[in-house]
């Protein structure tokens, strides 16, 4: 228990951390790219007012300079601002390619673009290393193809350094993590070992006057045969007796381990042997118990522990089961692993809060649970057992009339 205790501490704490490394490397990579397109797309409008320009000056002018216009980048903007324009005719046709800005282009190459480009009405896009944008005139299209190669490298760099620093972050943080979860998680150890050694300490302690009580009722019984209050001070005697046992036993399973000495056993075999016991009690509640239990079923484990569990399923579907009902156990492999059900109809008007049942004094009726002599921690110790072998129990309800415990291993 205390090493998933650790575990789930580890994990809660490197789940926020990856949730936070995560959308940390997400919203700067997302906000960079959005800057990035932002900044392209002002310059690719730029390019186009450039456009405007170039192609309204009178016959013989001297051409515009980009390093002049207001969004130009410093005065090497005419050698580091490097595109080309497409213009096509209203049919969508290749009309000619002004390339000054660039050193090389290949025409047909080009045409096939434009053409898928003016096929997909798209205004704005990206191609290889260029971002285009369209402007549709009377004349035709106009498309500026602008070289964005230095930006979509920074672009890349960004996310992968972003991403290799989170990783190694996060490895840092988890060695860090599985460094202190044990100064971390001391507190919670200390208080756990006390409440277990006071357990035991108090388990120990009442036992003597337990076994006083119940010598002293024998006798009185002895004399006063028959009486009543006799009978109740036997009865809850006997009920403190179990209680306090099934606390003593219930603070060992809590420890780191349980069960030192597990062995290779045949579950079949326990199984049998379990049912057998409970057969008998069922028939003279007027149920029935049936079994379908697999054969040669081997599990490595704590057998008395294992046969616990089941004594403790069976014995709840015996007690609190509806009358005439079947009180079924089922024992089977599938996919690898070995499941235990034990099912018994409810005769209650409602089924109980599932998710509680496996809680400790947890009781959904505690008159009957008190008259059927239940002390409200069998189930708390059948996950116990559960846990301690790896496995895990739960409890579902079919058609609202039957309830199912099922453990899996």
């Amino acid at each position: 228990m205390l090493r998933k205790l650790r575990e789930r501490f580890i994990l809660s704490a490197m789940a926020a951390f990856g949730i936070v490394m995560l959308m940390l490397v997400a919203g700067i990579n997302a906000l960079n790219y959005k800057v990035t397109v932002d900044r392209q797309d002002d310059m690719l409008a730029g390019i186009m007012e450039y456009e405007q320009i170039r192609e309204s000056r009178p016959p013989g002018g001297e051409p515009p300079m980009i390093s002049d216009m207001p969004w130009a980048d410093g005065p090497e903007a005419d050698f580091t601002t490097r595109f080309f324009i497409v213009h096509c005719n209203g049919e969508g046709q290749l009309m000619d390619i002004f390339h000054e800005h660039i050193s090389s282009v290949d025409q047909e190459e080009i045409r096939q673009e434009a053409e898928r480009i003016l096929s997909g009405h798209w205004e704005k896009g990206y191609w290889k290393d260029y971002r285009y944008m369209v402007r549709q005139e009377d004349a035709g299209v106009t498309i500026i193809f602008l070289n964005v190669f230095r930006e979509q490298r920074l672009i890349r760099s960004l996310l992968w350094v972003s991403v290799v620093t989170a990783l190694l972050s996060f490895c840092v943080v988890l060695a860090l993590t599985v460094f202190f979860s044990g100064r971390a998680i001391r507190p919670y150890l200390r208080n756990m070992e006390r409440q277990k050694r006071f357990i035991t300490d108090a388990g120990h302690e009442l036992k003597t006057p337990l076994t006083s009580i119940s010598t002293s009722a024998d006798i009185l019984e002895m004399e006063l045969e028959g009486d009543e209050w006799v009978e109740n001070i036997k009865k809850q005697t006997a009920r403190m007796t179990r209680l306090v046992s099934d606390l003593v036993a219930l603070s060992r399973l809590d420890e780191e381990v349980p069960f030192p000495e597990k062995a290779e056993f045949s579950i079949s075999d326990a199984a049998w042997e379990t049912a057998e016991a409970f057969g008998a009690a069922a028939q003279a509640k007027g149920k029935i118990c049936t079994q379908q239990i697999e054969e040669n079923l081997k599990f490595t484990g704590d057998r008395a522990a294992i046969q616990r569990l089941l004594s403790i399923l069976l014995d709840n579907a015996v007690r609190y089961g509806a009358e005439g009902g079947e009180i079924r156990l089922e024992v089977f492999r599938r996919h690898n692993r070995i499941h235990l059900m034990v099912s018994n109809p409810c005769d209650v008007e409602k089924i109980p809060d599932l998710n509680r049942l496996f809680d400790r004094f947890y009781r959904p009726d505690e008159a009957r649970s008190a008259d059927a002599g239940g002390t409200g921690i069998g189930l708390s110790m059948a996950r116990a057992i559960a846990e301690a072998h790896g496995g895990k129990i739960t409890a579902e309800s079919r058609d609202g009339r039957i309830i199912v415990f099922k453990a899996i291993f």
